[in-house]
């Protein structure tokens, strides 16, 4: 990324220039090109520092591509003789990498992480403010010049790229090089345009060519830049950095070329200052997660999983049956069992600990460590699990409640050994599910609760992708995340469909990271306590058309988000969906969760 901030700077004064060249008519857009493209030759000076020998095929990519920069630099040089260039760029600059993303997708398989999208969206987004804050009326004809040249440099780029996958900087710099100089070459077969060029050679002051050419070699040093930068990055995030030009051409224009902002343009510029700042600190830091070093893939790795009592019953199977065969067979090196409050005490001050007791036994038997939860918030929607009796109690009533019910469970299980420690809540301060979100106070009071009882470690949850993850860490003595990538989302999951999140296990890992520095909690474990291992349907799976979920969440996919877990660096997984894997093999015929899940917990390689 500082590569490509400083190629900006570089073609953003150098753009000034010309436009300070073209605004005295000494030489035209045609001229202009010709010898941009021209100046291409001095490439052939690099052949020695990287020459190697190149499939014919990657040859013509690089020629074509080079060929397009020249005429997207034509069209660009034909819009800044018209109007200024503080109008122009900021448009070219935020058209050409919406273009330039959508190329890289469809051609290269471009994916970017969450802070690259962040970043795009705020550089592109305030080249559109800056054009539209104008007001200034713009023909046709210089919006179609816009729209090719930003196409055009957009083509261009992902073709660089693609050359740049299959040889090296130089060799890869020098094709496109040679595409603009054969372009410009090609010009030279019109008389009509050897005219032109001529003519613009004896009116142009000697003055003048030595400032244009003096330029041209400036702003090379700046097509180099570009290109090192779309050779190591994504040319869809270096595209968007073009806007940067904008804070060099702001400040140019106004001292070169006089030309004055007042009142409202003034200060759409200087926001947009602030804008592009925010643009670029958030590509920056999606360019740190990229360059963090890989996750030990030797360190040990404890996997789990979840059940639920309720789930199961909802997806008609035998719950006992369902979770014995989870112990028995998968054998999880760990689980989390819940103490849904519904269930224990149907009737106020009337405790009903039978299943969950079994629950408890089954897994101390096994000698399965468990974590269990407690709350009125808890996993499996709708999340909210509270007595019908309590449901119209006021807040602090119910808090009442809600805590003699905490006790009476820890005063139960605090004696078995098989408890590792007790989950309160579950993702308490995401809005998630049919219960509200619960305050700090709130659960400090239910926190405290546990720990008069018991000296077990607590454990607080919340959202891996849209948690704040602070204030679950900062509560409890353990901190838990989930981990979704394919989810459907209740706001656009109806016009949309399922999306999926554009991160990577890196993100998980610089979260954490900056979570530690606030927290100030260095030693803290932070496990996964939910990894998905089932599709996010927006029906009940019971009654979700079986090749749907097949479709959204394959035995490939399940595979591929344990790999993606596992990249995330944590040591500890608890996986989600034993119920629906149990579900799939016996009632579906489908038994390729179950064994891949089976394979996982079986691995020597576990503590």
């Amino acid at each position: 990324m500082p590569i490509a901030i400083a190629a900006q700077f570089i073609l953003g004064s150098a753009a000034v220039f010309d436009k300070l060249l073209l605004k005295k008519r000494s030489i035209d857009a045609l001229s202009y090109t010709f010898w941009f493209g021209f100046l291409g030759l001095f490439s052939l000076f690099l052949l020695p520092f990287g020459f190697q020998r190149t499939p014919v095929t990657i040859i013509a990519i690089g020629l074509v591509a080079g060929a397009l920069f020249v005429l997207a630099g034509f069209f660009q040089f034909r819009v800044l003789e018209k109007i200024e260039a503080s109008e122009t760029l900021p448009l070219i600059g935020s058209l050409s990498p919406v273009f330039t993303l959508i190329f890289s997708w469809y051609i290269l398989g471009t994916h970017l992480g969450l802070f690259d999208v962040i970043g795009f969206i705020f550089l592109i987004v305030t080249g559109y403010l800056l054009f539209l804050a104008e007001r200034h009326e713009i023909s046709r004809g210089i919006l179609f010049s816009i729209a090719l040249s930003s196409i055009f440099l957009a083509a261009s780029h992902v073709g660089v790229k693609l050359v740049f996958n299959e040889t090296n900087f130089i060799m890869g710099f020098f094709w496109a090089k040679m595409g603009g100089v054969l372009v410009v070459l090609l010009m030279l077969a019109s008389a009509k345009l050897r005219r032109n060029l001529l003519r613009s050679a004896e009116h142009t002051a000697a003055g003048n060519k030595v400032l244009y050419f003096a330029n041209r070699l400036y702003s090379s040093a700046g097509s180099i830049l570009v290109s090192a930068a779309i050779f190591l990055s994504e040319p869809a995030l270096v595209d968007a950095t073009q806007n940067i030009r904008y804070i060099v051409i702001f400040l140019f224009a106004w001292l070169l070329l006089h030309e004055r902002f007042r009142g409202r343009i003034l200060a759409f510029k200087l926001v947009a200052v602030v804008l592009i700042s925010f643009g670029l600190g958030w590509l920056t830091l999606g360019e740190y997660v990229r360059i963090l070093p890989p996750a030990n893939p030797d360190r040990p790795i404890v996997w789990g999983t979840t059940f639920s009592k309720y789930f199961a019953n909802e997806m008609g199977l035998d719950w006992r049956a369902a979770y014995k065969a989870i112990i028995n067979d998968l054998k999880p090196k760990k689980i989390r069992l819940i103490a849904n409050w519904n269930a224990i005490e149907r009737e106020q001050n009337l405790y009903d600990f039978a299943d969950l007791d079994w629950q408890v036994g089954e897994a101390a038997k096994n000698h399965i460590p468990i974590i269990l939860v407690v709350g009125e918030k808890a996993p499996r929607w709708p999340e909210c699990y509270i007595p019908d009796w309590a449901s119209s109690m006021s807040s602090e009533e119910k808090n009442l409640e809600l805590n003699s019910y905490i006790r009476e469970v820890i005063l139960r299980y605090r004696d078995s050994p098989a408890i590792e420690m007790w989950q309160v809540e579950n993702e308490p301060f995401l809005n998630f599910g049919e219960c509200r979100r619960r305050t700090v106070e709130e659960m400090q009071s239910e926190i405290a609760v546990v720990k008069a009882i018991d000296s077990r470690l607590v454990l607080i949850t919340d959202g891996g992708e849209l948690g704040l993850w602070k204030p679950a860490a900062n509560l409890g003595d353990v901190f838990g995340t989930t981990m979704y990538r394919r989810v459907y989302p209740k706001i656009i999951g109806p016009i949309f469909g399922l999306i999926d999140y554009p991160i990577t296990p890196n993100y998980f890992r610089l979260k954490e990271t900056v979570i530690r520095q606030f927290t100030n909690k260095p030693d803290q474990q932070y496990i996964v306590i939910e990894l998905q291992g089932e599709p996010w349907s927006p029906k009940y799976l019971n009654i979700t058309p079986i090749d749907w979920q097949l479709k959204n969440f394959s035995p490939q996919y399940f595979s591929e988000t344990i790999d993606f877990a596992k990249a995330t660096g944590f040591e500890t997984y608890y996986l989600w969906g034993a119920e629906w894997w149990y579900w799939m093999k016996e009632e579906q015929g489908h038994s390729e969760y179950w064994d891949i899940a089976r394979g996982l917990f079986a691995q020597p390689s576990q503590k």
